[in-house]
């Protein structure tokens, strides 16, 4: 993972559990004429530390956090380019917006000097389906590959299709997951006047993100990175890999309700929840944890709270839910999939980050939502939620390894 809360799995675990967060003031641009002044940015991260400059300037952000992400995903695995399968070795990634920062960057340059000093690279770099060409191209993984722009549901629905590709027989190995990197100007801007911002935490960001609580605001908007090694269980095993944690379902739905506005009835949730279930072959009251989408807004949270409660009726009291957003913001095309590494490090470690900045109770929202300290817990199957604009939604069911 990459994420404004360490670049590193160590060091992320920990701060998650310690509760603390990565939001602060944003650097990579003055936003100080912005409504909305604060972001979760990945900083001391050294990009030229792992790809050649050359190579760097002909990819955008997304691209290299990407890259970043699936070489340590892959150390981690003890995989490497030469004992990869190759043709049974694909590629899973998504992002949201992709690498629009560099059609910014040549729209300026064309407009000030010209077409003739605009960098070639300018579109290619731009498109969504680079980072899944980096890794590919990294790890001559010639499988399987597709890119998945779903919005805010996309690193969880990349997670579950690449286990698909698996499932299917397609691939032994797959590099799965999402990225987002464009904390620039014009989309803090159109966010802001979206309303979708929180406005009252410029000068206290670390509590600006704060899922389920009365007096949420808004999604913090951040950056970041994660790459899932998925692996057909007999291959894993005869290599003798560390597996944090098996995949059992996964779905995707449409709210086909509104561009931005989540149903309020809950019911695209509902559809998603109910069809990784049925995918995975278990009852809810056979879910012990949700990692919910939890994006400190008015309207999602409480709609997520209703839907969870659709699904599983009482047992909905007895569920622990978190929100990783509560720490490191939204980011985007990311987040689900980050959100997954969350899932598979809680199974393996039996333990519970919290939702921080839980303050006041919303009536609204009345679940234990973990609030504000991490706790010990046993843990078999977790479920982990992603809604994003355009009503996509996607859901994720993973179980403790052995269990």
């Amino acid at each position: 993972m990459v994420t404004c809360l360490g670049h590193e799995i160590e060091p992320f675990w920990d701060h998650l559990l310690a509760g603390q967060s990565g939001v602060g003031r944003i650097q990579q641009f003055d936003a100080s004429a912005l409504p909305c002044q604060i972001a979760g940015e990945v900083s001391d991260l050294r990009v030229e530390d792992f790809i050649p400059a050359k190579e760097a300037r002909r990819m955008s952000r997304a691209s290299h956090l990407s890259v970043i992400a699936a070489r340590q995903a892959a150390e981690n695995a003890g995989l490497t380019a030469e004992s990869l399968p190759s043709e049974r070795s694909g590629v899973c990634f998504g992002t949201s917006i992709g690498g629009l920062e560099r059609v910014d960057e040549g729209l300026q340059i064309l407009r000030t000097a010209g077409w003739g000093k605009v960098n070639p690279f300018t579109i290619p770099s731009a498109l969504p389906n680079m980072p899944a060409f980096h890794i590919a191209q990294e790890f001559h993984a010639v499988g399987p590959s597709r890119t998945v722009t779903t919005a805010c549901a996309t690193g969880t629905q990349a997670v579950g299709d690449g286990a698909e590709d698996i499932f299917q027989g397609r691939a032994d190995v797959m590099f799965a997951g999402g990225v987002e990197a464009i904390i620039r100007d014009f989309a803090l801007a159109g966010f802001a006047s979206m309303k979708a911002l929180p406005t009252s935490y410029n000068d206290d960001p670390k509590r600006a993100s704060r899922p389920f609580d009365a007096n949420r605001e808004g999604f913090v908007y951040s950056e970041g990175a994660a790459c899932l090694i998925l692996e057909r269980l007999e291959h894993a095993m005869a290599r003798g890999a560390h597996i944090y944690a098996e995949v059992i379902g996964h779905s995707s739905s449409s709210d086909a309700f509104h561009i931005a506005a989540p149903d309020p009835t809950g019911a695209g949730a509902v559809r998603t929840m109910t069809w990784a279930l049925r995918d995975a072959g278990i009852s809810p009251q056979d879910v012990d944890y949700i990692n919910a989408h939890g994006t400190s807004t008015p309207a999602n949270d409480a709609m997520e709270t209703s839907a969870i409660k659709q699904v599983f009726g009482d047992h909905a009291y007895r569920l622990a839910i978190s929100s990783t957003k509560s720490m490191i913001g939204h980011a985007m095309g990311a987040s689900g999939a980050i959100e997954a590494s969350v899932c598979a490090l809680s199974l393996e470690r039996q333990q519970l980050h919290p939702t921080i900045n839980y303050e006041t109770p919303d009536p609204a929202c009345d679940l234990d939502y973990v609030p504000n300290h991490s706790r010990a817990a046993r843990l078999e199957v977790t479920l982990s939620n992603s809604f994003g604009l355009g009503g996509q939604n996607a859901c994720l069911v993973l179980r403790r390894f052995g269990a």
